[in-house]
């Protein structure tokens, strides 16, 4: 005795594209995570005695502050 077959409701879009979206924290929560981190792992300090480039560090220091001051 055989199985009876289902057909699907929808047939598939032509390009196999998946019609789903990404959530908002979906790009915002890696973002910070990579943030907090970057933060944490570049001290300026650290990175000056290093013999780093000094405009990265001052980018960075600026990209902290800002990040500071927009923290409620």
């Amino acid at each position: 005795m055989s199985a009876p077959t289902h057909t699907p409701p929808h047939p598939a879009r032509p390009g196999g594209a998946v019609g789903s979206r990404l959530p908002w924290w979906g790009l915002a929560l890696p973002t910070v995570a990579f943030v907090a981190l970057l933060l944490l792992i570049l001290n300026p300090a650290d990175a000056h005695a290093a013999g780093s480039d000094p405009l990265i560090t001052q980018l960075f220091e600026h990209i902290r502050r800002a990040l500071l001051q927009a923290a409620p």
